[in-house]
C-alpha cells in the first residue's frame, strides 16, 4: 500500500451524528471497502508525544516525557517519529485493503475527532469527510441510545457535545489538509444525491446513486458502531432531524442541561456548525405541546440493545455503596489473583 494516505478515506464525526449512515453510504461504492470502527489511531495519539493517558498499567507520565526527549535525538525528529508510526498503521490499512483491489479503505472511527491535529499530520494526503449535525440532536441521540433517556447520566459518563464541538470546528477552520469536504447530517438525508456527489468529487471516484441504496449491501466484519438506527432504514430518511426537539421542548430539565452545554461553546465554533446562539433553538418553535406529551410517552424498546443498557444501568446505580459493588470487587481481586503471573 502506498504510504501517506493516499487511499485512506476517513469520516469524521461526533457520535451519533450520522457518520454510520454515511459510512453504509459510501461503502456501497465499488472503490471502497471499510469495517466498522477500527480505533486503530487513537493509541497512537497517546503514546505520550502528542499526548497521553493519564492511567495505564505502566507510568504514563514517565514514558510521555522519555518519548519526547528520545524523538528529539532521534535523526529526523517529529518527521522520522511519525514515519515510524506511520509504518505501523501503513501495514494494518494495507493488509485490510490489499486483498479487496479497492482503492480506499474508509475509517470511520468516532474518536478520531478528538485526535485531528495529530491525523492531518500522520495522513496529511488522506481524504476527510468531516459530517456535523445539530449538537443537540447528537446529545440526545446520545442519551437515548445509550443511557435509555438519562440525559444527568449521559452527559455526566461524557459531555460529548462539549468536547466534540470545538474540536471539529477547529480543523474545519483551520484546514490542515487539503481533501477536505464537511457534510451537515442535515443537507446529506434531505439531498443526498448533491453531497454525495461532492464526496465523490474530493476523493477523486465517480457518482453512483446506488450509494443512496445502502440498505442492499452489509459491512463486513465485526466491530463497533451504531447499534441501532441505520439498519432500521434502506436509504436517508429526514424523520431524526428534529426528533430532538419533540423530545426537549416543554422538559425544562432538558432544556436547562442544553443551555448549559451551550454556554460552554464558542459562537466561533458554534458559527462553524452552522448555528447560532438563537437558531440553535429554533427547531422547539415548532412543536406543539401534543407533539412533545406524545414523544415523553415513546413505546419501551425491548430489543437487545435496549434492554442491556437498561440493565446495565440499573446495576451500575450507587454501584460503589452497595453489597453489589462489594461482590463485584471481591470477583475482580480473586480474578486478578488467580491470572496473576507465577500463581
Amino acid at each position: 500500500m502506498a504510504g501517506h494516505g493516499e487511499r485512506l478515506l476517513f469520516a469524521i464525526g461526533a457520535p451519533r451524528s450520522g457518520t454510520t449512515l454515511l459510512m453504509r453510504m459510501l461503502n456501497v461504492h465499488d472503490a471502497i471497502t471499510t469495517r466498522p470502527e477500527p480505533h486503530l489511531l487513537t493509541p497512537l495519539a497517546h503514546l505520550g508525544f502528542y499526548g497521553n493517558v493519564t492511567k495505564a498499567p505502566y507510568d504514563a507520565f514517565q514514558a510521555a516525557e522519555a518519548i519526547k526527549a528520545l524523538v528529539k535525538e532521534l535523526p529526523g525528529g517529529e518527521a522520522a517519529y511519525l514515519d515510524a508510526l506511520r509504518a505501523y498503521s501503513d501495514r494494518i490499512y494495507g493488509g485490510l485493503l490489499e486483498p479487496t483491489g479497492r482503492r480506499y479503505f474508509l475509517d470511520k472511527t468516532p474518536a478520531y475527532a478528538l485526535i485531528l491535529p495529530f491525523l492531518a499530520r500522520l495522513y496529511p494526503d488522506a481524504v476527510y469527510v468531516v459530517l456535523t449535525r445539530h449538537p443537540f440532536a447528537v446529545f440526545a441521540s446520545f442519551a437515548e441510545s445509550f443511557f435509555d433517556g438519562d440525559w444527568a447520566a449521559a452527559h455526566a459518563f461524557n459531555p460529548i457535545v462539549e468536547r466534540y464541538v470545538p474540536a471539529i470546528a477547529t480543523f474545519l477552520r483551520e484546514r490542515p489538509v487539503e481533501r477536505l469536504y464537511h457534510v451537515r447530517y442535515e443537507s446529506l438525508v434531505a439531498d443526498p444525491q448533491r453531497e454525495l456527489r461532492a464526496i465523490c468529487e474530493t476523493a477523486g471516484l465517480a457518482y453512483s446513486d446506488d450509494l443512496i441504496e445502502y440498505g442492499k449491501k452489509d459491512v463486513s466484519g465485526a466491530g463497533l458502531g451504531d447499534p441501532v438506527g441505520v439498519n432500521a432504514h434502506e436509504r436517508p430518511t429526514t424523520e431524526s432531524v428534529d426528533k430532538w426537539a419533540r423530545g426537549v421542548a416543554h422538559d425544562d430539565g432538558k432544556i436547562d442541561l442544553l443551555q448549559g452545554m451551550l454556554a460552554r461553546l464558542t459562537d466561533a465554533d458554534l458559527a462553524v456548525w452552522g448555528f447560532d446562539r438563537s437558531s440553535i433553538w429554533a427547531p422547539l418553535d415548532a412543536v406543539s405541546p401534543e407533539q412533545a406529551k406524545k414523544a415523553r410517552k415513546k413505546a419501551t424498546r425491548w430489543d437487545r440493545h435496549h434492554v442491556e443498557r437498561r440493565a446495565l444501568l440499573h446495576l451500575r446505580r450507587n454501584l460503589q455503596g452497595n453489597a453489589l459493588g462489594g461482590a463485584v470487587r471481591r470477583v475482580r481481586f480473586l480474578c486478578d489473583v488467580l491470572l496473576r503471573d507465577g500463581f
